[in-house]
């Protein structure tokens, strides 16, 4: 990983046009190739970004980013205040807990929980920055991204989010779609869903696990 903090304007090309004003800014360069330009502020989400697979042309204090679709992200740097290089190695990834486990075991035996017609590809399906938990084909001829967690939030969302970006640069697995399944998910990690276009669902463990519900019913 590449830490480097500069004096410097970013420039988006793509969908859109976005401008960076002047200003000291840390950009963070992945061993992926991604880059991602951030303030002191805002948590952990950037300024803008650029995600693999992606290629980058670094010359006379410009920085020139592009992805696959042709967009591109300009850095043109006027001063640097820090530049180091700092090797992380493997990253063993989030380790779920017990229920999360059964969560995913059980709707990859039983994934028309999720979705009617819908099939298991495989489990744990590594992107390159960890492995999206299921991969499976829809009756509608697409494929879907399954994230599973005992309690849907933000932070699923924008996991399932950047597997989504790494995906699709494969075309063996067109066209796909993500979706979020979990016991319960939150009122804002359903907004956000829905804004960058991934669906969710709520799923009950002890119907998948062919017990009674939690909380009786008439019928």
């Amino acid at each position: 990983m590449r830490l480097v903090i500069a004096t410097c304007e970013v420039v988006y090309e793509g969908r859109l046009s976005a401008r960076l004003p002047r200003a000291k800014r840390l950009l963070l360069v992945k061993a992926d190739g991604s880059l991602s330009v951030h303030a002191d502020d805002r948590a952990y989400k950037p300024l803008n970004w650029m995600s693999p697979p992606c290629t980058t042309e670094e010359g006379d204090g410009r920085w020139v980013v592009r992805n696959a679709k042709g967009e591109t992200l300009t850095v043109t740097i006027e001063q640097v205040h820090l530049d180091v290089d700092h090797e992380l190695g493997a990253e063993p990834g989030l380790e779920k807990d017990g229920v999360e486990l059964e969560l995913q075991a059980l709707l990859a035996d039983h994934p028309e929980a999720i979705e009617p017609g819908l099939a298991l590809v495989t489990r744990e399906r590594e992107t390159g920055i960890g492995p999206v938990d299921l991969l499976c084909h829809a009756a509608d001829g697409s494929f879907v991204a399954v994230e599973v967690k005992r309690r849907g939030e933000i932070d699923g969302v924008e996991q399932l989010t950047r597997y989504l970006e790494v995906l699709a640069g494969d075309n063996r697995i067109r066209p796909l779609r993500g979706v979020l399944a979990a016991q319960r998910v939150t009122p804002q990690a359903r907004r956000l869903a829905a804004g960058r276009g991934i669906g969710w669902v709520e799923v009950d463990i002890d119907r998948l696990r062919g017990l009674e519900p939690a909380i009786p019913t008439l019928f």
